[in-house]
């Protein structure tokens, strides 16, 4: 049982967010942090209450309002991005045919300057639309000036049928023509590239650690949080 009394709680979120940036595996916790049984016992009590989706959404509204912004966005973009599993997980994992890559696949939704404000995890073999249903609750909560989503052409059918459902208008964006190989931005979609890139920070997202997508979901929201911290 855990004495909640001597624990400090601005240490045990440090204590997550240093696994989060740094990848350690929760056995292996720094010893200036708590013992990590009691840090992990935080981390799965706010991930299954929602407590960290929350803190993110907040800070991200702040964020907002700090850059002279309107609280609720009128822009999103919306992407996915397939990532390699580690050994021995099978829930949710499938392999995605096109990018030849067996694992699961992160769709995210931001705002005009790339902040964090929905995410799904889903299996590299589901099809973007599905896994992007999912984000419409999401959408739905933080759209009271939604003017906007845009996608790409895999988003296109499911996606669009389920978001017109909703009322939200959907725009897809494709490839500008070029001859030139790699990423070439799109107008108003680049930023969600970005945001996928700055993941890239975090060891702990290298690759598909979590037994569970919810943990996963969570460590890109703890993400979101020390970039959104550290700006202030």
């Amino acid at each position: 049982m855990i004495d909640q009394k001597k624990l400090c709680l601005r240490s045990v979120i440090d204590a997550i967010l240093w696994i989060t940036r740094t990848g350690c595996q929760w056995r292996n916790l720094d010893s200036q942090y708590h013992k990590w049984e009691s840090v992990y016992h935080y981390f799965r009590k706010w991930k299954n209450d929602g407590t960290i989706e929350l803190i993110n959404l907040k800070l991200a509204t702040n964020d907002r309002l700090y850059s002279g912004r309107k609280r609720s966005p009128s822009l999103l973009a919306i992407d996915s991005q397939s990532v390699k599993l580690s050994p021995f997980l099978n829930i949710e994992r499938g392999i995605d045919g096109h990018k030849k890559i067996n694992g699961c696949k992160r769709h995210i939704i931001v705002d005009s300057e790339g902040r964090f404000l929905g995410i799904h995890i889903g299996p590299a073999n589901q099809h973007d639309g599905a896994g992007g249903v999912e984000l419409l609750p999401k959408i739905a909560l933080i759209s009271e000036r939604l003017e906007i989503i845009k996608e790409d052409k895999a988003y296109g059918g499911l996606f669009k049928k389920n978001a017109d459902l909703y009322g939200f208008p959907v725009e897809t964006k494709q490839r500008p023509p070029s001859k030139e190989k790699g990423f070439i931005p799109e107008f108003k979609r680049w930023q969600v590239e970005r945001s996928f890139g700055w993941l890239n920070f975090f060891r702990r997202l290298s690759k598909d650690y979590e037994r569970l997508p919810k943990s996963h979901m969570c460590f890109i929201y703890l993400a979101s949080i020390t970039m959104l911290i550290n700006k202030t």
